[in-house]
């Protein structure tokens, strides 16, 4: 490439534009612009020579048309080493543009603003800009192109150093990272469309989705498998990949993981409480006024399980619970925050990861998984029945107040817990969980075996159910380890030995109408 010695410059945003330009024209390049980019370099003391009299054709149309002209897409378009293209430029009078800087109109600043309008959202759709940086960046082996502010002082840098060029490698990386730029200001825009167009369809056609790389992992799952983290740009919701980091090692992708199902559980208590999720399972789950007492409850469930886990809390944690925890092995805590004497308790063990996130934001989004060949897409799974008293008792007897209190409780656990999910609780924690079985009386039996192992009674205990019980074998598993109710969705064609077994036991349950499947 030969020395940059004209450059086109048209930004929304003009942050560093004005230092940028100075640097460029000391350098003795000349400088074209446009409207509201124009008057801010001319009155930042930039000699500026406006597109219009570029092309000797006038922007038009309240500025729709500037840079759509010939005379700019030829100058950034042609390939310096191409007779062809040499002599058709020069039988044009088409000037060489060695440099574009652009920055597109703020269509996504407009479109999140709720009370927008569509004619002005659609007047915030740049045509020219991203025109010139698809031109520019296709022939990025002649024409150096700017999008990003942050890379002002790169280019700058290098072309000091380089009597005013750039290299190639610097060329291609300007390059990519303008499509992905342009991918995702077009993805803005479909997505934009096709919700005002159909608002009612969740789904739409075409699945545009727009994430950036924020790190290289060490490794995925396992040692041998690469991994990165990639953060949605579109997300307005609760992030935990933007949580803050306060201690400890980086993050992993089982982390992450971890993490994840974590904050998706913390997030349906309202009061305090204390949840440990150990490979995307709960291991641990009660609340408590007093967060030292919730985390002590939730961790006395299984113990072993907690083991290396991930703890969370929506509440800020004080010094007593951290004080309770400093005696745990655990990979992250995460919370809404941490208090100075806790910070100070914790930082006894530097290797546990402290993140602090504001869990009571909305999850946005939807819940999506890769196959082969394609995408699963769904709704997340925000079902929850608010006053279980509406619900059908399928059993003679009635539960009592503390035992709808107890399957409230359970059944706000078991959705977060791998199908087959069984779990017993009282009122305020967790008692016995099993998940991940392939019969749904194995969970009944681990549940109840776990509790068993740490010297849990559940006399008295409820039950939840993510879904229907297939035999009454279930049934019998549960009135032996001496749960009193039962909270399941119904809707099996044996429903009527499952209640017969209850009426048997004395066990009250209800049906939910209302599954819980996690696979």
């Amino acid at each position: 490439m030969s020395k940059i010695k004209r450059a086109l410059i048209s930004v929304s945003d003009k942050a560093g534009i004005v230092d940028f330009a100075k640097e460029l024209t000391n350098m003795g390049v000349e400088i074209l612009s446009t409207g509201g980019t124009s008057k801010a370099l001319k009155e930042g003391g930039v000699a500026v020579k406006d597109v219009s009299e570029h092309t000797g054709f006038p922007e038009m149309m309240d500025g729709r048309l500037k840079t759509l002209h010939p005379m700019v897409h030829g100058g950034l378009l042609w390939r310096r080493d191409n007779d062809k293209d040499r002599q058709e430029v020069e039988a044009n009078g088409i000037k060489s543009i060695d440099m574009v800087v652009v920055n597109l109109y703020p269509f996504e600043k407009t479109v999140s603003n709720p009370d927008v309008e569509f004619d002005n959202a659609i007047e915030n759709i740049d045509i020219g800009g991203p025109t010139m940086l698809r031109a520019a960046s296709k022939n990025f082996k002649d024409v150096t192109v700017v999008v990003d502010p942050e890379d002002y002082s790169k280019v700058l840098k290098e072309m000091k150093s380089a009597d005013g060029q750039t290299s190639y490698e610097t060329r291609y990386y300007l390059a990519r990272k303008v499509f992905s730029h342009t991918a995702r200001y077009d993805t803005l825009i479909s997505n934009y469309l096709n919700r005002e167009a159909e608002p009612e369809n969740i789904f739409q056609p075409t699945l545009n989705l727009s994430f950036q790389r924020i790190s290289s992992l060490r490794y995925g799952e396992n040692p041998h498998m690469k991994a990165a983290v990639y953060r949605d740009s579109l997300n307005r919701g609760l992030s935990i990949v933007d949580a803050k980091i306060l201690q400890g090692k980086e993050m992993s992708f089982n982390n992450y993981l971890d993490s994840s199902a974590a904050v998706d559980l913390i997030k349906e208590f309202r009061e305090p409480a204390a949840v440990i999720v150990k490979h995307n399972n709960p291991c641990g789950a009660a609340a408590n006024a007093n967060l030292s007492i919730a985390y002590k409850n939730a961790f006395e469930i299984d113990p072993i399980s907690a083991f290396g886990g991930v703890i969370s809390f929506n509440r800020i944690v004080d010094e007593a619970t951290a004080k309770e925890i400093l005696n745990l092995f655990c990979e992250i805590i995460i919370a809404p925050g941490f208090d100075q004497a806790a910070l100070e308790v914790l930082g006894q063990k530097p290797n546990i990861r402290l993140l602090e996130l504001d869990v009571s934001k909305d999850i946005t989004g939807y819940d999506m998984r890769k196959i082969q060949g394609g995408l699963l897409v769904q709704e997340r799974d925000t079902g929850m029945i608010e006053d279980l008293k509406t619900l059908k008792v399928a059993s003679k007897r009635q539960p009592t107040d503390d035992e709808y209190s107890a399957m409230a409780f359970a059944w706000r656990i078991c959705k977060h817990m791998k199908s087959n999910a069984i779990i017993y609780a009282s009122k305020d924690m967790a008692l016995g969980i099993g998940c991940g079985q392939t019969s749904r009386v194995d969970s009944a039996k681990l549940a109840a075996g776990k509790a068993a192992n740490c010297n849990i009674s559940l006399k008295g205990s409820a039950v939840a159910s993510d879904a229907f019980f297939p035999a009454r074998d279930s049934i019998d598993v549960i009135a032996a380890a001496g749960a009193t109710a039962i909270i399941q969705p119904g809707g099996s064609i044996k429903d009527k030995d499952t209640i017969a077994a209850c009426d048997e036991h004395n066990i009250a349950m209800v049906f939910t109408e209302m599954r819980h499947f996690r696979h």
